[in-house]
């Protein structure tokens, strides 16, 4: 339990729109719990985030960050190691996350794991009789025109190492993604930019197939009742872990504290997972609380599933400057 503050503070927090810390009913119960009063604020990119940590230092007291940018926050002083025994659920973070290299620099942490899950492909029901398999149903031309990205070069990038089975952090062959994705853009209807676009689309029957987050398919379905379903192609998919920071000059470190316990406790990610629906949570007893037949621990648990999760790491300034240019150069094809 969240003891009880004797004076009111306000945790600032910057994260995603929508993405569980600013579910009102969590706000609600956690200000409740501890006397702080929560200060949402949003980013719409990482690199739109690491801006705004930059240029409003001592604003923020928790920010979300992706693990694979994690390094470039602690390098650039934008984060501050974490005294995690002021976390008491902690302890129940599978060990191969909280230990994961990309959270912890110089024997500090610097990144709570919150929650993983995967960039892969999603489905419209509708346009199928039986769910594909295959990464390739993106080249099919029978879905040519109904078919979506996400615009973002990294994510593009990535896709297209997997198409061209190569390994997402290892591109040996840099023509050949480009070749293979360059085949896809007359399929394409469109770039999205938020998870409210692809439900949109898929709600007026506009797509049959796109990149999506597991996290916003589980949204989708149970949320809005869309009929779309998850793939983990054969192929394989991109695996992404989010954890809590706190930034450097965090006015209120105890309440930071307070708010990432609460986000990583088994009670709320039930809560929220049944709700709203969400990633998988690093905490092992939260994922345990789920029903044994729910997609984040019957599916995203299965290890077969696993053997074909390659997860992100860190990307050079000079690589994602090449993907940008690769990926700016791709979209001029397409009308």
């Amino acid at each position: 339990m969240i003891a009880q503050q004797a004076v009111a503070a306000e945790v600032h927090v910057l994260n995603w729109k929508g993405y569980g810390a600013d579910e009102p009913w969590a706000v609600a119960a956690f200000e409740k719990a501890t006397g702080n009063k929560v200060v949402n604020d949003f980013f719409n990119s990482e690199q739109e985030m690491l801006t705004k940590l930059r240029t409003n230092p001592g604003l923020y007291d928790v920010v979300m960050i992706n693990a694979a940018f994690n390094d470039q926050a602690t390098t650039e002083g934008l984060i501050q190691p974490i005294d995690v025994s002021g976390i008491a659920n902690y302890k129940d973070l599978g060990p191969e996350k909280a230990q994961s290299p990309l959270l912890n620099h110089d024997g500090k942490i610097y990144g709570v794991p919150w929650v993983w899950g995967l960039t892969s492909i999603a489905v419209n029901d509708k346009a199928f009789d039986k769910t594909p398999t295959s990464i390739q149903v993106m080249w099919d031309e029978a879905h040519k025109g109904r078919v979506v990205l996400r615009d973002d070069a990294l994510e593009a990038i990535q896709f297209g190492a997997i198409a061209t089975g190569q390994d997402i952090n290892d591109i040996k062959d840099m023509e050949a993604v480009k070749a293979k994705l360059a085949s896809l853009m007359p399929q394409i209807r469109t770039f999205w930019g938020a998870e409210n676009d692809w439900n949109q689309m898929v709600a007026a029957n506009q797509i049959d197939v796109g990149t999506y987050w597991s996290g916003s398919a589980g949204r989708a379905k149970k949320n809005f009742k869309l009929p779309v379903t998850f793939v983990v192609p054969e192929e394989g998919a991109v695996g992404w872990l989010d954890a809590f920071s706190i930034p450097t000059g965090s006015k209120n470190v105890d309440g930071a504290l307070a708010f990432i316990d609460y986000m990583i406790d088994p009670a709320f990610y039930v809560e929220w997972d049944n709700k709203v629906g969400a990633p998988v949570s690093a905490n092992v007893k939260a994922v345990a609380e789920l029903p044994a037949d729910a997609f984040n621990r019957a599916v995203m648990g299965d290890p077969e599933v696993a053997s074909r999760i390659r997860f992100q790491a860190p990307v050079s300034d000079a690589d994602r400057e090449r993907y940008l240019q690769i990926w700016q150069d791709l979209k001029v094809n397409v009308q």
